[in-house]
């Protein structure tokens, strides 16, 4: 599908204020509210908006603690790879889930209500995970920048 001039300013106007109502969201990308919805729809169903969603500050919930729990897995046994996925994903103070290719496999972004809390989460739900071979865990201390704007 091709993105044109249009559909940028749509995303770039979503991006900006992702609660604004359609009728304002067509004004200000300069469409009609119709063509604002086939658009919209258009670009849903190509993929490009893949949802609209909110985004809420666990902090503000409570959460206080986030670190980054890098493994290196053992790769002796068949299924390794999905087995310890599998489990990550069932750990419910696991927000993120990255893989890569190097001498880390998997990082896990871990949130925890405060150190006690983050101790017990690693000791019986982290350490519990299969196949690891080696870990490390990086503190979080300060967010400079967190966006998924796009530069449209």
């Amino acid at each position: 599908m091709q993105v044109d001039d249009i559909d940028r300013r749509i995303l770039r106007q979503m991006q900006a204020e992702p609660g604004v109502a359609r009728a304002d969201l067509a004004e200000r990308a300069g469409v009609t509210a119709a063509s604002l919805w086939r658009r919209i729809e258009r670009m849903r169903e190509a993929g490009i908006i893949r949802a609209e969603e909110a985004v809420i500050d666990w902090r503000k919930l409570g959460w206080e603690i986030e670190v980054s729990v890098r493994f290196t897995l053992d790769k002796t046994q068949p299924g390794f790879f999905d087995e310890f996925l599998d489990a990550a994903r069932k750990v419910p103070e696991v927000i993120e889930i990255q893989t890569f290719l190097g001498q880390v496999d998997v990082r896990l972004n871990v949130i925890a209500r405060d150190m006690a809390h983050y101790q017990e989460i690693y000791r019986q739900r982290i350490l519990a995970l299969p196949h690891i071979a080696d870990t490390d865990a990086l503190m979080l201390i300060s967010t400079l920048k967190d966006t998924a704007e796009l530069p449209l």
